[in-house]
């Protein structure tokens, strides 16, 4: 696998944080490499059942393991300033070089109303993020400088200041996104883009957007990562892997925007509108080992570099054990 990452997405809304770094070391031990893991600060579902905070994970994942980490993704704008996301990045860096990334969203309401305030529409959200990332990009650079900065923008004020702990190179800024615009913004300003599983054509899209936006800043799109979160569900039979689907992950199958909804429990009620259909071309639900490589080399072919894979169910080990043997050894780059 020249070239290609293929990891373990720790799922914080799923797992106690504990277990969560353990079942990371071990997805590591038997092969994978790399561990994302997102910033909730609620589960989709309350069946879920979990939450933990990123940054407190990916300290002790850097502690047990070896491989590349980063929150995919915090969104630096409603409960977070930029410049408290640019802090973590930069400590978690300082500690692990050359290990860690910093993937940053738009956000959803799911986790960032909880701090009250109105909810804005997507384009405004977008905005926010893009100006969060300059604000991230200028601490990075000035910090590594010895010099202050300040900023006063449309949404944050930053008054003049520094990052007094930084590593010796600040960590990649990834943008997750899933839309034309935004992508192209993604290569202009930020080192590389995160999405999740969706049909060729639209990644293919996403990554075409990306490269025109990263060759007017001047880059080289073919040398910036290309990060692609893949769910799935993976179990001894179709029926099991079907069951863990539609009551761990219906999430997966919800076809609409979901941006907008603010509680587990309003998820929980769509979710029982959710049938095996939904999952189809969204999800491999599969207990045949081949149909998930299959899938995931599609998406090697495509053009994706780093590959976080999350099995939907409980049963992680078996899962890990099963993937390291038949799966992993098998992608081609």
């Amino acid at each position: 696998m020249s070239d290609l990452t293929v990891g373990y997405a720790a799922m914080l809304e799923q797992f106690h944080p504990t277990e969560a770094v353990e079942l990371t070391a071990y997805a590591e031990q038997r092969g994978f490499s790399g561990c994302m893991a997102a910033d909730h600060f609620q589960p989709w579902v309350p069946q879920q059942g979990q939450s933990a905070f990123v940054w407190n994970v990916l300290a002790a994942v850097g502690e047990r393991t070896t491989g590349d980490m980063g929150p995919g993704v915090v969104c630096p704008s409603f409960r977070w300033h930029p410049a408290m996301v640019a802090q973590a990045a930069a400590t978690l860096e300082a500690m692990y070089p050359g290990r860690s990334w910093l993937g940053v969203g738009a956000g959803e309401a799911l986790n960032e109303h909880v701090v009250g305030g109105y909810w804005p529409e997507a384009g405004e959200r977008s905005r926010r993020m893009f100006e969060a990332v300059e604000v991230i990009n200028r601490l990075f650079v000035a910090s590594l400088e010895d010099k202050d900065v300040k900023h006063s923008g449309e949404f944050f004020t930053m008054e003049t200041t520094r990052l007094w702990t930084m590593p010796e190179q600040a960590p990649p800024i990834l943008v997750a996104t899933a839309g034309p615009v935004n992508a192209k913004r993604t290569g202009r300003f930020a080192d590389g883009i995160i999405t999740v599983g969706a049909p060729l054509e639209k990644v293919d899209m996403l990554f075409g957007k990306f490269a025109e936006g990263a060759r007017e800043a001047g880059k080289d799109p073919d040398t910036m990562p290309k990060v692609l979160q893949l769910h799935l569900s993976w179990a001894d039979t179709d029926e099991q892997a079907l069951s863990n689907a539609l009551t761990e992950w219906p999430n997966g199958g919800m076809k609409f925007a979901k941006a907008d909804i603010r509680s587990p429990h309003d998820f929980a009620a769509m979710a029982a509108l959710v049938r095996e259909e939904d999952f189809a071309g969204r999800m491999v639900v599969s207990s045949d080992p081949d149909e998930h490589r299959a899938s995931i080399q599609r998406f090697v072919d495509l053009g994706f570099d780093r590959i976080y894979l999350h099995n939907v169910g409980r049963n992680q080990r078996e899962w890990i054990d099963v993937f390291s043997e038949q799966v992993l050894p098998r992608l081609v780059r």
